[in-house]
């Protein structure tokens, strides 16, 4: 377990997963083992979304690659980069076709190994600063490699009627549940304000849309992403990649608890 400290900020990183940020003794996120969701944050690359009516097969301009749900980032490990009392930063490096465990097989997927047709590398980054937490994500690999990235964050609900803002759009918990495992689409969008009791502003940059996700009261995942999957067929998904111009592609995720 990593911990970052900035005076009343308190951060802990487990394996690279965000499990806990409090401010001012407030838990903003969701902890394991209470009820919704077994992680607290993931990321979803190269792929978001789930694959299993397209036989587990996305189509890449270099050949056909075996993904699951969100992809294959979150099977991998972490390698601690570098670390200070306030930074520290990941990342994963991936070879091309190298066959990487699926924990959902047997139960949930008939495919023990997935794999995907480009190298890369994935590093994340958390920032601790007076104004809250900076998340970074930077994706390097082949120039015109195809990729999507969403980053999955799971927050604590405290109050009994929370409420996102999203621009004009005021978005209830009811209006989430509603959505179910499809996830509430909030396109075109880069900011939103989650309230409940206290206010948590949550913006982003390189990300562009947001889909939001939960099953529970207690819990709520607002999650950045470069596409929202549902938009299209499983057998279409390869219609939401986006592609590294220069080799690699930087991504920003600011979590700022708002003062009262």
């Amino acid at each position: 377990m990593i911990t970052l400290q900035y005076k009343n900020h308190n951060l802990k990183i487990d394996a690279g997963e965000l499990v806990g940020y409090n401010v001012d003794g407030h838990e903003y996120i969701h902890q394991k083992g209470s009820p919704g969701w077994r992680s607290s944050d993931t990321e979803m690359f190269p792929i978001i979304g789930p694959t299993a009516e397209a036989k587990f097969q996305v189509q890449t301009p270099r050949d056909i690659a075996v993904q699951d749900q969100h992809g294959l980032l979150r099977e991998m490990e972490y390698e601690l980069i570098s670390q200070t009392e306030t930074e520290v930063v990941f990342q994963k490096k991936y070879k091309a076709h190298a066959p990487v465990k699926n924990s959902k097989y047997p139960e949930k997927s008939n495919r023990k190994f997935l794999f995907w047709t480009y190298d890369f590398l994935f590093q994340k980054q958390f920032l601790l600063k007076e104004s809250g937490l900076e998340i970074t994500f930077i994706v390097s690999g082949e120039r015109d490699s195809p990729f999507m990235l969403g980053y999955h964050p799971a927050f604590k609900l405290h109050s009994e009627n929370p409420e996102i803002v999203a621009g004009k759009e005021r978005i209830s918990l009811d209006d989430i549940l509603e959505v179910g495992s499809r996830a509430f689409e909030v396109p075109n969008c880069e900011e939103i304000l989650l309230k409940d009791g206290k206010q948590l502003h949550i913006k982003t940059e390189g990300f562009g849309n947001f889909m939001l996700w939960t099953e529970v009261p207690n819990m709520v995942c607002i999650e950045p992403i470069t596409f929202y999957p549902y938009a299209v067929k499983q057998w279409n998904l390869h219609e939401g990649f986006r592609y590294l111009e220069d080799g690699a592609k930087t991504f920003k995720v600011w979590i700022t608890p708002m003062k009262p």
